[in-house]
């Protein structure tokens, strides 16, 4: 069988390196001069390329569609993926949440694996190849791709044209949205996109001067009117426009659909390892013990350098009051503000910030078992082209490698 490859990222590559095992003879096209670009700035350049966790864990953090990767998430594991890499000559390391990377430390490194299996397997690879539409038969069966190669046009045949072409997150590393375009002009269903892993924007002044601040074991909850959308534990930082890190992250796949054009609340527990009535007692005590001092010089013993000015002005306490002066209630203001800090969030940060894209191809339109489309023979969709994201944590670079499983395997049958 001849097969053609759109997209030379994990996916792509992937794909392309497990099918040519199966004596599939495939051309690789990537638009960009080098493969693997998004790979490269993967995990702060680092790549987090998977998470070692069982295969059911693994679906539990997938957002979207965690049911269509049941055959895909069960037939090529993490520990599938970490002990390829290894035969390959990869070695890895596993940190903090089971997050899986290279020992090195350079995102450069899974890339170069990659391209070197490419190598090993004899499969055609084409840089500067702009993919511009599928070559479809009368009965519109796919056949084969046109394409822009080196200010030429082409049209190349095959049995069978992946799209890996990736979402539209990123869009610098040549993430344009083809893919989309060209599943839905051969009859495909193409969900909402939005962008996804994406910090927030929040309206609040005093959330600029945080900016830089990094805080650990905090909980996150965000409301949509009544409705709660969100509430979890983790690790976010403010920045100039709002509030990102990996807590931030992770509602971000849960808002996504939810946010646009909509303006959603949220509080941050500072310490919710205590109760309202422990931290109004130590209050108290630190109050007592420091009478004469000005508030402003006893709140470090509570909050980070930068929460010590910002908390008495949310809560409306004078900085310059003495502890003795303090009354009740605004102890009690300050309490509820340690506990429910206000944000009002804005919206999501847009498509050059988000790491992953929601939306995409129907999942009901394509073969589980497979990535074939059930309506045109001769395609398959894989990786974030599919309407599947998940949260923060090598979750989607999984998909990639297990979706392009699935489908080279089904082409080397």
């Amino acid at each position: 069988m001849k097969a053609i490859v759109v997209g030379g990222g994990a996916s792509g590559m992937f794909c392309a390196i497990r099918a040519a095992e199966r004596g599939v003879k495939v051309t690789l096209l990537e638009q960009n001069e080098k493969l693997g670009r998004k790979l490269y700035i993967t995990g702060k350049g680092r790549c987090n390329f998977t998470n070692a966790c069982p295969p059911e864990e693994f679906r539990a953090h997938v957002v979207s569609n965690p049911r269509f990767l049941y055959s895909a998430s069960e037939a090529l594991t993490s520990d599938d993926v970490i002990r390829l890499f290894d035969e390959w000559g990869l070695t890895s390391k596993v940190e903090r949440g089971r997050r899986v990377f290279p020992a090195s430390d350079r995102a450069a490194d899974v890339i170069d694996t990659l391209v070197s299996q490419l190598k090993r397997r004899n499969v055609r690879v084409i840089t500067g190849a702009k993919v511009t539409g599928l070559l479809t038969d009368a009965d519109g069966n796919v056949t084969g791709v046109h394409a822009r190669v080196k200010d030429e046009n082409v049209t190349m045949e095959a049995e069978a044209v992946v799209l890996a072409t990736g979402g539209m997150s990123y869009p610098s590393t040549g993430s344009g949205g083809d893919g989309y375009r060209f599943a839905a002009k051969a009859g495909l269903k193409v969900t909402t996109l939005s962008p996804s892993l994406v910090p927030f924007n929040c309206a609040e002044e005093y959330v600029r001067d945080l900016q830089g601040l990094s805080l650990k074991n905090v909980e996150l909850i965000i409301t949509d009117g009544k409705k709660e959308r969100f509430r979890e534990f983790g690790e976010l930082l403010f920045t100039h426009f709002g509030i990102s890190g990996p807590l931030v992250l992770s509602a971000s796949a849960v808002l996504g659909p939810v946010a646009g054009g909509k303006t959603l609340s949220g509080v941050i527990d500072l310490k919710p390892a205590v109760s309202a009535e422990q931290l109004d007692a130590r209050f108290r005590r630190e109050f007592d013990q420091h009478a004469k001092k000005a508030l402003r010089n006893t709140l470090h013993e509570f909050y980070p350098a930068k929460l010590t000015a910002v908390i008495p002005r949310v809560a409306d306490v004078d900085e310059d009051k003495r502890c003795a002066d303090v009354t009740k209630e605004e102890r009690l203001r300050l309490v509820r503000t340690t506990k429910a800090f206000p944000l009002t969030i804005t919206s999501l940060r847009g498509w050059n910030e988000a790491v992953v894209t929601k939306g995409g191809v129907d999942v009901r339109e394509i073969d589980p078992r497979t990535m074939a489309a059930k309506k045109r023979k001769g395609l398959y969709c894989i990786g974030e082209l599919l309407d599947l994201d998940a949260y923060t944590g090598g979750y989607n670079l999984q998909i990639a490698w297990c979706t392009a499983a699935m489908c080279a395997d089904a082409l080397g049958t």
